[in-house]
């Protein structure tokens, strides 16, 4: 037989285990409070801005550099973009272009760039030099390229993008 001074001491050690009911809610209350500023407070447009910037300039550097990587990580699978003199290229075709011996660059930089974000999307803008040998000879060229991001979980992928020739038109492979 259970005495009755056995089941109010496991009661009262289960009230205490529990805690009041007011602290309960309070600590509740405050776990939710501090999970909705976390998920509702927004990012830091400049850090947001940076990043973009950060990849822009990567980009140049990968293609100085002929690292496909880069742009493997980088570009959306379902990557559509426009070259210069206007053929459409997918994220297999970039990398392709990119990764080409038809063109040596001595220097690829990207510059002036412009980032305008939108939420979970990106639009930047950027000049693009470069200074390259093609079938012996040196030349050098500037392009402007436009370049759409989205925001994912695997955080900014270029969806879309499109570069466009700056006087004087030399060829340039992109």
């Amino acid at each position: 037989m259970i005495k009755p001074a056995g089941i109010a001491t496991v009661a009262m050690m289960l009230l205490l285990a529990e805690g009041p009911p007011q602290q309960d809610e309070r600590a509740a209350a405050e776990r939710n409070d501090c999970i909705r500023r976390c998920v509702t407070q927004p990012p830091d447009p400049e850090l947001r801005r940076q990043e973009i910037v950060s990849l822009e300039r990567e980009a140049g550097h990968a293609i100085e550099l002929k690292n496909g990587g880069y742009f493997r990580r980088v570009y959306s699978e379902d990557f559509a973009g426009t070259l210069s003199h206007g053929e459409p290229v997918n994220k297999v075709q970039w990398i392709a272009l990119v990764q080409s011996d038809a063109v040596k660059y001595e220097s690829f930089h990207a510059s002036d760039i412009k980032v305008q974000i939108y939420q979970d999307m990106a639009i930047a803008t950027c000049l693009w030099s470069s200074r390259f040998s093609s079938t012996g000879k040196p030349l050098s060229h500037q392009m402007r390229a436009i370049h759409v991001y989205l925001n994912g979980a695997g955080g900014w992928h270029v969806v879309s993008g499109q570069i466009t020739n700056l006087p004087p038109d030399v060829g340039q492979p992109l």
